[in-house]
């Protein structure tokens, strides 16, 4: 997704993580007006990028907004093609939220369990570059910034087309659901 930014000013690797206060966890600068630009920017994609995951999952209102990763300790880690657009600007090719949330889950034996777990609460690659490895990518990023393997990792209501992204990627070998 195009963005009218140069977003190689704000974003200095490829992929950044984003926390409530809604600039690039690596982002710095003295200047308010740059700090400002910053968090417009950022802003504009979590909205933007939230509302096409939303439309690519058939839901009826986004799960990523600025709104609430302001008030949450959510974060969401954002991949972007600074080099790619001709413009100059750059292109934001996905995210992924996750966070931490209190789920009940039943062991083996069918006891249940109350944690507070890392979970997977978003997960949108754009259209135009899906089944390319960036999908797998981002999610290995946050797999080792978060230090957490994809066994101990929870998906909050998986749509269709997440269940089957890691399958391919061949991470999760059995999923099981549990009710909130």
């Amino acid at each position: 997704m195009n963005f009218k930014y140069p977003l190689r000013t704000i974003f200095k690797q490829d992929i950044t993580k984003v926390t409530n206060t809604l600039l690039p966890e690596d982002f710095t600068t003295a200047d308010k007006s740059t700090l400002r630009i910053a968090s417009d920017v950022v802003i504009n994609i979590l909205d933007e990028m939230g509302i096409a995951s939303a439309k690519a999952q058939d839901l009826q209102k986004p799960i990523t907004s600025w709104e609430k990763l302001r008030n949450s300790d959510h974060m969401v880690y954002i991949l972007v093609d600074t080099e790619g657009d001709p413009t100059g600007n750059g292109y934001v090719l996905g995210i992924l939220k996750v966070g931490k949330k209190n789920l009940y889950v039943f062991d083996l034996d069918g006891e249940c369990h109350e944690r507070n777990s890392l979970c997977v609460l978003d997960f949108y690659i754009h259209e135009s570059v899906q089944r390319t490895g960036l999908g797998k990518k981002l999610f290995e990023h946050m797999l080792e910034e978060q230090d957490i393997s994809p066994d101990k990792l929870a998906i909050d209501r998986p749509s269709h087309k997440f269940l089957l992204f890691p399958s391919k990627a061949l991470w999760i070998i059995r999923c099981c659901f549990a009710e909130q």
